[in-house]
């Protein structure tokens, strides 16, 4: 009876530890630990800016903030001679995103010129939100309220600050935060 115990509580806690680590929402992990598909379908594997620092915002082509683009690409350029990597999310959780990848890019590359990692569209918010959404709100309690809201994460891939619509991208707040991670 000891030994069927035994393996029973073996079992549970495998299964236990198994759906929490597959749940996104593991101590330790890190924004690197996450990966999503480019505005071009290309797997982007966060990994790959390990020890880097990382800029992230939530972005729509179709929102009061899409501006925001243009500071976006302002600060890209400020930092293209360090290790930050900057990332715009796009999303249509807020029903302000166009559905196909194409139209997306019209706007970000036509009107703004991004030089920037621009994801596929993704869901930020919900049942259904990308395990990095789900992991920021887990791990951080952060979750975002529109479009445009930013998090930055330091070397060690933990979020540092972020920041809602109303800051824009190179305000000097941001700058601050970006050039201490640095």
């Amino acid at each position: 009876m000891i030994i069927n115990n035994m393996k029973f509580i073996r079992i549970i806690t495998f299964l236990l530890m198994f759906f929490y680590w597959n749940t996104g929402y593991a101590k330790n992990m890190t924004i690197y630990d996450f990966s999503f598909e480019d505005i071009d379908g290309n797997l982007v594997n966060l990994e790959k800016f390990k020890g880097k620092p990382i800029f992230m915002v939530n972005t729509a082509s179709r929102c009061g903030f899409t501006p925001q683009y243009e500071n976006l690409q302002n600060l890209f350029i400020s930092f293209k001679d360090t290790d930050l990597t900057i990332l715009a999310i796009t999303s249509d959780s807020f029903n302000q995103e166009y559905a196909s990848p194409e139209d997306i890019k019209k706007i970000c590359l036509v009107n703004y010129d991004v030089g920037f990692v621009t994801s596929s569209p993704l869901s930020v918010k919900g049942e259904d939100a990308h395990d990095i959404f789900n992991w920021l709100n887990a791990e951080y309690g952060k979750t975002p309220k529109w479009n445009f809201y930013k998090y930055l994460f330091d070397r060690n891939g933990n979020l540092n600050s972020s920041w809602s619509s109303m800051t824009k991208p190179d305000s000097s707040k941001i700058l601050r935060e970006i050039n201490t991670v640095l």
